[in-house]
């Protein structure tokens, strides 16, 4: 699954070639995404792209108009291509603009979404989320104090979206890795000094992740169709029974939330 990462990554490839363009057309080949492609997104026809943003894991195509809010789901990816591109499978909807390019979604297993919102309305989708990650909101202070009292394990907790905003799977178990936290730890047990070790790799992680260009495992790849290359740096995930890159004692593997979750018994606490 795309995580912060890939979708931020995704953003970056795709700003250049869409920002100041015009919307010819927008073209559904099949509307059945997780969520039905609400007929109001039509109304982006004709308007011209002030801005890609993300929120957590959702893109924003902002127009005068509103904003059509795209989330790559499982499987989905974005891609700039010339207009006349042959059409494959799966490809559900273009953005052709009126560059001679077009944004392409693909998504093999449709659940990803595409919606639209007016213009200074915030969609449900978007609402109650926690901060961004690598904002100076999301802080120890903020962290510490949250986690206050709760038994939640401190995994489930960094992945809460009310929490803290896209620190998927991938992110946790490495974060957690790195700051020497076992991730079934009670979040409200965890000291002061230790939230701030991993306030501090949730970020560093996060952000060496973007500049690797995301994480490919099976589906994902940049807009420029080129893979990710931060799978290389894994430390943890994925890499259950081998040995910990820190004591060199095989890894365990458990499931949190229904996660799979690798760790090292001795260096985690």
């Amino acid at each position: 699954m795309p995580e912060l990462p890939e979708v931020e990554v995704s953003r970056m490839g795709i700003s250049p070639h869409v920002i100041d363009q015009t919307v010819k057309e927008i073209i559904i080949r099949n509307p059945r995404l997780r969520w039905p492609i609400p007929e109001a997104i039509k109304a982006i026809e004709g308007q011209v792209i002030r801005g890609v943003t993300r929120r957590a894991k959702y893109l924003l195509l902002e127009t005068d108009a509103g904003y059509a809010i795209v989330h790559l789901g499982m499987s989905g990816s974005l891609r700039v291509l010339p207009v006349g591109t042959p059409v494959e499978k799966h490809d559900h909807v273009d953005l052709v603009l009126t560059s001679g390019e077009v944004l392409r979604y693909n998504d093999p297993r449709r659940f990803g979404a595409w919606l639209w919102e007016e213009k200074g309305v915030t969609h449900p989708v978007l609402e109650k989320m926690g901060p961004e990650p690598l904002s100076d909101e999301f802080n120890v202070e903020y962290l510490y104090e949250k986690a206050q009292g709760k038994r939640t394990a401190i995994k489930q907790f960094i992945m809460d979206n009310h929490v803290v905003v896209g620190v998927g799977n991938i992110y946790a178990n490495e974060s957690l890795f790195a700051a020497g936290i076992h991730p079934k730890r009670a979040a409200g047990k965890i000291s002061l000094a230790r939230m701030t070790k991993l306030v501090a790799e949730i970020k560093s992680v996060l952000a060496f992740a973007i500049q690797q260009g995301g994480t490919t495992l099976k589906d994902f790849k940049n807009a420029d169709g080129k893979p990710g290359y931060f799978a290389q740096e894994l430390q943890v995930y994925g890499k259950a029974s081998k040995p910990c890159p820190k004591c060199g004692k095989p890894l365990s593997e458990t499931k949190i939330g229904q996660r799979a979750t690798v760790f090292c018994v001795d260096c985690q606490k």
